[in-house]
Parts: C-alpha cells; structure tokens; sequence
C-alpha cells in the first residue's frame, strides 16, 4: 500500500482536537493536543501527525508519545476530551496562545510522525475483488447519550445480535455500502465495520464515507486508534 495522503487532504475532512485537563473531571484545559491522520492509497491508517501545546512552557512540542499514550492509558485518556476547532481556539486563547494557528499552519509544528501498523488485505477466496471489509478503532466508553447520539448518526438499525450495537447500509458514488457498530469486551473499546462493495465510480467515495463514521464516533467523546481493512 502507498502512502499518498492525510486525512484531511482531497476535502475529507478537518485534524482533530483534543483538550487534556490536569485531572479527571476538571474542565479546565492544562494543554491541547492536534492531531491527523495518515492514510494509505486505500484510506487505512499509516500514522499519526501531531503536535502537542503545552502551557507550563508556552510551547508546541513532539506528540507521537501522547498520541500513544491517551489510547492505551485509561486513566489519562479519563483527563481528554475530543473538542471541535472552535472550542480548541477558545482554550488556546485560555492557556495563553494567544490566537490558533489556521491548519495549514498547524501542520507545519508537526514534528514526530506515530507509525501505525499496515498489513496487506487477506484474499477471501471470495471471487468478489471488489468487496473490502474495514474496521474503524476506537478507544474509551461510551454513555447511554453517547451511544444514543452514536446510532443517530450512523442511522443504525436493531441486528438482534447483542454483540452489535444496530447496523445500516447506503449507496454513494456508485458504490454500496453496510457497516455496523460493535462493542469491544466489555465496552473498553468499540468498532465501525464498513463493508464497501465498489462498483465502477470514483474511489473517493469510500474515503469520505470512512471519514464521517470516524468523525461520527470521535464527536460522542471515543478516541480513534486506527484504519484497518481486513479484505
């Protein structure tokens, strides 16, 4: 797989934003975080960019260690807060900033690049090329309201299954596509699985489709780990 671009490149989409308080519960900002994706040829994850502002010593610095840390630590990623860009330039004006760069300036503090694993797409046997299956990786617990909020924008229906939170489908730009919401464990993590049976229009399609499920995911307060495909 090539590595071609961010998430945010071709219109799909804004870096993410997130705000880290000094404890758990307090609503005060202590430093903010930026963030964005880097996607392979085929819109799965490659690394993370980043870059860190911290107001002990006025400064952007190097992420990639933070990135890691708010996905695997439960209690730091307790003290983080997914935020848009608008509440983003609030609390950098709060922790002293002063005004927030636009992105394109944001993107040159990135520093440090947090590789993300990449494996080549099993082969199903299936005889269906066109079919890809991805999963979309999120870290953290989502509340009743969260999960509420979650279904409504992913426009998800009941399975029946107890594993799967609802599943829906639709066609864009030619192509078909069904995906559902999981829980991982006991609610620790959760999942989007997006199955995209391409047809003959741009592949565009599915890059934006994977961007708003992920964007859908984060805005309820989840974390997003990674972009894998499976097939």
């Amino acid at each position: 797989m090539i590595l071609i671009w961010r998430s945010a490149d071709h219109n799909h989409g804004p870096v993410d934003y997130y705000l880290i308080s000094p404890t758990a519960g307090d609503r005060s900002p202590a430093g903010l975080l930026v963030e964005e994706f880097v996607l392979c040829d085929d819109y799965t994850a490659a690394g993370i960019d980043g870059a860190e502002w911290v107001a002990e010593i006025g400064a952007w610095s190097a992420s990639a260690e933070l990135s890691r840390a708010i996905r695997a630590d439960t209690d730091l990623r307790s003290r983080v807060k997914p935020v848009s860009r608008q509440e983003a330039v609030r609390a950098f004006k709060l922790l002293g900033g002063g005004g927030l760069p636009e992105e394109a300036g944001l993107r040159t503090l990135f520093q440090e690049r947090r590789p993300l694993p990449t494996t080549a797409p099993l082969n199903l046997g299936n005889g269906s090329s066109r079919a890809r299956r991805y999963r979309i990786l999120f870290a953290g617990e989502l509340g009743e309201t969260g999960l509420a909020n979650a279904r409504t924008a992913l426009r998800l229906e009941p399975t029946g299954d107890p594993r799967v939170v609802g599943a829906a489908s639709a066609s864009a730009g030619g192509h078909g596509f069904t995906w559902e919401l999981r829980r991982i464990g006991a609610g620790i993590a959760w999942c989007v699985d997006v199955t995209a049976r391409l047809g003959s229009g741009p592949i565009t399609a599915l890059g934006a489709l994977l961007h708003h499920h992920r964007q859908a995911v984060r805005e309820q307060g989840l974390i997003p780990v990674t972009v894998e495909r499976f097939a």
